[in-house]
Formats: structure tokens, C-alpha cells, sequence
């Protein structure tokens, strides 16, 4: 793309696509709204008279993010040019004059209420961009040589849909209709539902009063170079034992502060007092080696002090674990001293407690007048840290946009997700969007075939995936060499990476152990993913057996333990009481047909469903227990209408905390938005519930497929 363009709005749906091919193709705008990356798609003869009309104003474009997902009903071909095609069309044309609208609107930016960041946050951001570059989706990710023509939806074919992965059966009668999900990313969001049964906000950013706490000036008294230099000693990137800071002025109030601005903000060095040739300095060493990173300096920690601090982290359109990975960086900690009950989505606002070990709220707070898209708070001490699986659920405010279904079907829809609930099936984002779904690599673990689980992970995938991926793949097909494959990864802490790295340490003989290279969750993610694709086919086998009534066989919980349901019980239970395994050697089978289901599944993945231990103590699976039907807690629901798609249509936590007014809703709009509360339990999937509201296919592969037959 060239120079001179400016960002879009990051929130704002991209409902079309602005491509620059260079040579003989043309930048144009494609109306799809999608598709989770952007992409260079060659300009059709149809599209060529439109492409012309919107070029130049197209110019002004430079990165746009395709992060939202259009759920949209498929339209015959009739309706393109009467009817509902008219209606679609007024709403594209909308979009595009939101876009003509000029610069301002298209560079509107997510930054209300931040300060300007430090030069600590300047450094810890550079740090964060040499990482993460590559990785934000900008146009050019996914580009096409010249001569070729496969478009983004073409690639998305080899993506996985809904049936792939046992999402098949509704368990409500009602007709579905369109709605657009995450049109922005406030339109999504999630709040945790902590131990106690509060849900858990946002709604207070002062800091304890505590005497103990070092002075504010700590976080401006040193230098950036010294702050490099000392983060440099603190991770070992250098062969110096100890950096030597010249106090300037030289006070002892001076010296201590120092001394207290070394320690608070690398917790792996301690510091001295020396005379050099007349001068008084700092002097900062090592003195536990390299476990001070993981285990903060006990001694400068106040007993009477819980050891953890608890706050409420507030992130908009960031994961959980990046959200972590950024506040170590700007901490100088590592990321494990954190502690969380569960991560949450990316493309949302959502809200959830976080334990740090011995790190101040005084240091936690600092960070606000740092971060984008981030914000702390409601700060306390605890001697616990967090769990994952503590919480008790998550509360959900959603913004479905630009529904068609009538109040009625509305009204239906909403009564039979309150009345009947949802089928429990785990969500497309737990099978990947590649053509190598990541219950294949789980399969392979469970199978101790390490050599496909390496194939699997590394060989080239039809479909989209940014460039460096790409070669990456490209070279490993070629060569087999990691060290010459990691050489085209621009971004080294992907798993590719991780595996790679792991490879060039241990040898192509050694891929259990270089496999351990990948975080523990990453690579459990595999095996639970094949765990979910299993629970999944087996619920949809069930229904379709014995549709969605208890019958003798079942499995019903009776305090945490599983019994199967005897005939003469049956009327004493409903679908709501059953539960289906996932499998594991802790775990019974239903006493019916889908108990011999679950054995002949396994058996075709070459698996024994009586021996789930594995040789790596990690992959062994326990299995557990899950509700074939989840009924939401506490919905509420209502029908609103708007005239701009960039309006908000809920209040975040931060804008109560700014004293925004509450958003304004029309009698009247061009569009109209569902507007929805309700709570799951956790390991529960919200988009599954709107599956079952507007009874569509919620994978990326599908919905790209619908929305580029707008094109034709």
C-alpha cells in the first residue's frame, strides 16, 4: 500500500475491502463483510465499473482490519435485483458513503481518555512491535502474485465449516434470520463472573493506601539508557555482572530513591552504595541468578502484605495472554508470575480479575497513563493467587447489527433461547481456521505419532495465512532444515517458531522434546480440541438418535458424579439433565447406542477408548463431564434502531468511569440492532446461542462463501 493513507477506524465493520494489486490490477472495494483477514483479490470484469467509481477516494485507505463476522442468510439469485437484494443494496451504499465521508471519520481512533505515554512506554511498545510484526492482519498478508487469481473466499474453501467439527443439530424450531456479530468490537462484551457469584467490573482505578509503598518518583528518576542497560543485567543479554548509575546529584535522599526505583522495577537485581574516584554510585547486581525473574525479592515485600495483588483488568480487542505479555514487558517480569481464572475473547471488550505476584498496585496503577486499550483497577491484596476454572461464568452484553427477522421472529427466537437454551457444542475458535484442524495434531499426539504431529504442524496448507508463513512452510518442505526454516519467520514466537527452534535444539530425532519447547497450554490446546470434536459428533449422534429427551442410559451428574438414568427414572429427568463424556480413563459412557459410538470412533482413529494414558504424563486425558443443553441465566433482550454503523450501542466500563452519557436509541432508524444480556457457565460458547438464534453456520469458510455471492 502506498505511503500516503490513513488508518480506518479499527472498530468500524469493514463490510468491504479495498485492494491494491500492483501492474494491471486495480484497487477496489469488494462488499464482504466476513472475513477475518484483509486481502488482494484480482479486479473481475464485473466489479471493473464499480472498482473505477470509488479509486480514487479508495487511495486514501492504508491498513484496514477484517476482524468481524457477518451473519448473514444466503439470498437466490432473483433477490440480488428486487426485495431484500434492494434492501442489501441501500445498506452497501450507506457503507460506502461512511467511507466518502473523507479523512476524519476513516482515522478515528480508539483513544479516549489515554495519556500520553512515557518514554518507559515507548520503549516497552518498540519491544512489543519487534515482536508482533507481522501479526496485526494489514493488506498484504495474503498477496497474490501476479497472473494469479484465487480469491480470499476461493482460499477460505479449504477452511473448516460447522459440520466438519459435529455442529449440525438445532434444538428449537423457530426461522432464523440475518444479523451482523462484532460489526465493532464493543458490540462484544464480556464480563467475568468471579468465585463468589459477582460479576466483576470495573469501577474503581484508585490505589490502596499503603505506607510501605516506594515513592512515585521511582518511575521517573532513571534514565531510558539506564533503564536499558538494567534490563539488559536482569536478563542476561550481556556478559556484565553489574551497571554502575552516577548519581548526579548526590543526596542520600537521592541515593535511596535510586536505590528503591532499581529494585521496584527489576525485581531480579539488588543494589549498593559505592565510592568511585571521589563519586558516589549505584551499583546493581545479581544476586539469585536467573530464577529472580520468576521469583520476585522476598525480602523488600511487607509481611503483613498479602504476597499477590489482585486487579480488574479492562482490555478492548486484545487476547488475554497478549494483554499479559504486554503489562511483563512494561513490568520487566515474566509473564508466569500472572495468574488468571480464564482467557478471554480478542475481538471484544472484556473484563476479568488478574493476580500478579509482588508487584504494587502503586506500579499496576502507574501503568494506565501507559497502556492503549487497557486499563486497571479495583486493586486489593490477597495471600491466593487465581486458578483457571474458578470463575463461575461469564456475563455477555451483545450487539447483533442490521437484523432482518421481524419483531416477531425476534420475539421467538429470544423466548426459545430462554426457555429451551442451546445445544453445548464447543465453537468454531476451538478447531482453528486453517485446512490442518488442530484436533488433527491432538489426534496425533494421542496417537504418539510424532512425526505427523511435526507434518502437521509444519507442511504447506491450502488457504490464507500471511506471506511469511507461507515460505516458512515452503522452506521446510524443501529443506527439512529448521534452522533454515525459522530464517523466513518474521514473527519467531508463533508455535511454527517455537517448534522449529525446538527442532534446531534437539535434532529431527528428538520432536517429543522439542515439542515441550511450546507452552504447556498451547500444546494441551491440541488434545482438548480433539477431546471437543469428539463431544461434539457424539451430542449430534445422540440428538438424532433420541432427540432432546432423557431416555435410560443417559448420564446425569448427582454431585459431580456420573450414573446412568434406569428406565423406570426416566420421567425424572429432562435434557437438561444430561450430560455427554469427554473421553478419557476417568470418565463412564452412556449405557446405549452412543457408549458403542464413542468406542467405534476411537477405534477409527487407531485409539483404545479403554487406555486414554499416554506415555508423556501431559497428554493422558482424565476426560469430564459437559450439559448437552445450556440454559442462559438472567437474558434480557430489546430491538433498537440507528442511523450510523459507528455508533455505539452499549456502554463499556471505562466510559461509565468517564461519565459518558448512556447511548441515545432512536424510534426510528435505517437499521435495526438486537441488543442482548445474558450469563453462561464457563467453557460455554456465546457464539453457539447465537447460532441458535439466527440458525446460521458461524464458521469464517461459510459466511465468506454467502457474502461473496454478492459479487455474482
Amino acid at each position: 500500500m502506498g505511503k500516503g493513507v490513513s488508518r480506518l477506524n479499527s472498530e468500524l465493520l469493514c463490510t468491504s475491502i479495498y485492494i491494491f494489486i500492483p501492474g494491471r490490477y486495480r484497487l477496489f472495494r469488494v462488499f464482504i463483510s466476513t472475513l477475518q483477514y484483509p486481502v488482494r483479490l484480482p479486479l473481475s470484469a464485473k466489479a471493473a465499473a464499480f472498482s473505477r467509481c470509488c479509486f480514487n477516494c479508495a487511495l486514501n485507505m492504508e491498513d484496514l482490519e477484517m476482524k468481524s463476522i457477518s451473519l448473514k442468510r444466503p439470498l437466490p439469485d432473483e433477490a440480488l435485483c428486487c426485495g431484500e437484494g434492494t434492501k442489501r443494496q441501500k445498506v452497501l451504499e450507506t457503507n460506502l458513503a461512511i467511507y466518502l465521508r473523507g479523512k476524519e471519520n476513516a482515522t478515528e481512533l480508539s483513544t479516549d481518555g489515554q495519556e500520553a505515554e512515557t518514554e518507559e512506554a515507548e520503549e516497552a511498545e518498540d519491544d512489543e512491535k519487534k515482536l508482533d510484526a507481522g501479526n496485526e492482519d494489514k493488506v498484504g498478508d495474503f498477496g497474490l502474485e501476479d497472473g494469479e487469481t484465487e480469491s480470499f473466499a476461493d482460499m477460505m474453501k479449504h477452511g473448516l465449516t460447522e459440520i466438519d467439527v459435529g455442529i449440525v443439530k438445532f434444538v428449537s424450531p423457530h426461522e432464523g434470520f440475518s444479523g451482523i456479530l462484532k460489526e465493532r468490537y464493543s458490540d462484544f462484551i464480556v464480563h467475568e463472573v468471579g468465585k463468589d457469584g459477582n460479576i466483576i467490573y470495573l469501577d474503581d482505578l484508585s490505589v490502596p493506601v499503603d505506607n510501605e509503598d516506594p515513592p512515585i518518583e521511582i518511575f521517573s528518576v532513571l534514565s531510558s539508557e539506564d533503564k536499558q542497560r538494567l534490563e539488559d543485567l536482569q536478563l542476561f543479554k550481556n556478559k556484565e555482572t553489574s551497571i554502575a548509575i552516577e548519581v548526579v546529584e548526590d543526596t542520600k535522599e537521592k541515593r535511596t530513591v535510586i536505590h528503591q526505583a532499581v529494585k521496584a522495577l527489576f525485581p531480579g537485581l539488588e543494589t549498593k552504595t559505592e565510592d568511585r574516584d571521589g563519586k558516589k554510585l549505584i551499583v546493581a547486581y545479581h544476586t539469585a541468578g536467573k530464577k529472580a525473574l520468576a521469583n520476585p525479592r522476598k525480602h523488600s515485600w511487607p509481611k503483613s502484605r498479602g504476597s499477590y495483588c489482585h486487579f480488574v483488568l479492562y482490555k478492548e480487542n486484545k487476547d488475554t495472554m497478549d494483554a499479559i505479555n504486554l503489562l511483563s514487558k512494561f513490568l520487566r517480569v515474566k509473564p508466569n508470575i500472572f495468574s488468571y481464572m480464564g482467557t478471554k475473547d480478542k475481538r471484544a471488550i472484556t473484563v476479568q480479575e488478574i493476580a500478579v505476584l509482588k508487584i504494587t498496585a502503586q506500579r499496576l496503577a502507574h501503568l494506565n497513563k501507559c497502556l492503549m486499550n487497557l486499563k486497571l483497577g479495583n486493586f486489593k491484596y490477597s495471600n491466593l493467587p487465581l486458578k483457571l476454572g474458578e470463575l463461575q461464568g461469564n456475563a455477555f452484553s451483545i450487539v447483533l447489527r442490521n437484523i432482518t427477522g421481524t419483531d416477531e421472529q425476534v420475539e421467538e427466537a429470544m423466548n426459545s433461547l430462554r426457555d429451551i437454551g442451546f445445544i453445548n457444542y464447543y465453537g468454531m475458535q476451538r478447531f482453528g481456521t486453517t485446512a490442518v484442524p488442530t484436533y488433527l495434531v491432538g489426534r496425533a499426539i494421542l496417537q504418539n505419532n510424532w512425526s505427523e504431529v511435526m507434518d502437521l504442524i509444519l507442511k504447506p496448507r491450502p488457504g490464507a495465512e500471511r506471506d511469511y508463513l507461507v515460505k516458512c512452510r515452503e522452506e521446510w518442505e524443501k529443506t527439512k532444515d529448521p534452522e533454515a526454516a525459522l530464517k523466513k519467520l518474521q514473527v519467531k514466537r508463533c508455535v511454527e517458531g517455537q517448534l522449529l527452534r525446538g527442532l534446531s535444539m534437539y535434532g529431527l530425532k528428538n520432536i517429543i522434546t522439542a515439542f515441550g519447547i511450546i507452552p504447556r497450554n498451547n500444546r494441551l490446546m491440541y488434545i482438548h480440541s480433539y477431546q471437543s470434536y469428539v463431544w461434539n459428533t457424539m451430542v449430534s449422534k445422540r440428538i438424532e438418535e433420541y432427540g432432546f429427551k432423557a431416555v435410560a442410559g443417559d448420564l446425569t451428574l448427582k454431585e459431580a458424579t456420573a450414573v446412568p438414568i434406569e428406565e423406570g427414572d426416566v420421567d425424572n429427568y429432562s435434557i437438561h439433565d444430561v450430560v455427554m463424556p469427554l473421553p478419557g480413563f476417568d470418565v463412564i459412557y452412556p449405557k446405549h447406542k452412543i457408549g458403542d459410538a464413542y468406542k467405534e470412533m476411537l477405534a477409527a482413529d487407531n485409539l483404545d477408548l479403554n487406555n486414554m494414558r499416554h506415555k508423556v504424563r501431559d497428554y493422558s486425558l482424565s476426560g469430564a463431564y459437559r450439559k448437552i443443553i445450556i440454559l442462559p441465566q438472567n437474558i434480557k433482550w430489546e430491538l433498537v434502531a440507528y442511523e450510523d454503523p459507528k455508533i455505539p450501542l452499549v456502554q463499556t466500563d471505562v466510559e461509565k468511569l468517564e461519565g459518558k452519557p448512556l447511548p441515545v436509541f432512536l424510534k426510528d432508524g435505517k437499521y435495526k440492532a438486537l441488543k442482548m444480556e445474558f450469563s453462561l457457565p464457563p467453557s460455554t460458547y456465546a457464539t453457539m446461542a447465537i447460532r441458535e438464534i439466527l440458525k446460521m453456520d458461524t464458521s469464517i469458510k461459510n459466511q465468506t462463501q454467502l457474502n461473496t455471492a454478492w459479487l455474482r
